[in-house]
């Protein structure tokens, strides 16, 4: 089946890429600075998806006292400095994400990056994994005046790709992914490796994979109405 007017738009952490060792290894520098002690990657992979300011404050009210938004402030910037230098140190593409992608173009699919992330950022990871060129449209949280899960981030991409709001699906991994979509109107595809609280099985996405490459098996089902 042809993908061929659909615009599939895509989540970063934890969908597209496994960036929890590097997020959390900023994280850990700032707590140690602050003499918090550093937390495990296995924590910071539900800590992510809302923002770096939301990472930070969650990092920081896990281990001991919350922060004021002044200090909330000054620890970000610390830990984007510290990110900003370790982008793909540890950083990698879940399995199957470069070949799953190819073929969706290849079906004539029009693709989207929408994250959290700093847009600049965003732009220097998917470069330095070779993704870059699969998506002729990528949306940063701080490219609009709105992000995540206000869906405007998400039907600007879609908009932006030249596509129809009705034949839009969001591909993401936590409760902020749903959130989106369902504010959207637009069908979701939830993999369930990502980062999230609530298990991905729990959050009532249309469709749930465990691995990348089964993606155009259940975008297939969705596009086609069954």
């Amino acid at each position: 089946m042809s993908f061929s007017g659909w615009s599939l738009v895509f989540d970063l952490d934890g969908t597209l890429v496994d960036t929890a060792p590097d997020l959390a290894g900023a994280m850990n520098a700032v707590l140690a600075e602050q003499g918090r002690r550093t937390l495990p990657v296995s924590d910071v992979r539900h800590m992510v998806g809302r923002g770096a300011r939301i990472l930070i404050e969650t990092g920081f009210a896990a281990t001991g006292a919350p922060v004021t938004p002044y200090e909330s402030e000054q620890h970000m910037r610390r830990f984007l400095e510290h990110y900003g230098q370790n982008l793909t140190t540890g950083s990698r593409l879940f399995e199957g994400v470069a070949e799953t992608l190819t073929a969706l173009k290849a079906g004539g699919a029009n693709l989207a990056v929408c994250t959290n992330k700093p847009h600049a950022l965003t732009i220097r990871l998917l470069e330095g994994l070779d993704l870059l060129a699969h998506f002729p449209v990528i949306l940063g949280a701080d490219a609009l005046p709105f992000r995540k899960p206000d869906p405007r981030h998400f039907t600007e991409c879609v908009a932006r790709l030249g596509g129809a709001p009705n034949r839009a699906i969001l591909i993401g991994d936590s409760e902020t992914d749903l959130q989106t979509a369902r504010n959207a109107g637009a069908p979701i595809v939830l993999v369930d490796y990502g980062y999230t609280q609530t298990p991905a099985k729990d959050l009532g996405g249309d469709a749930l994979i465990s691995r990348f490459a089964d993606l155009p098996g259940v975008l297939r089902t969705l596009v086609s109405g069954g």
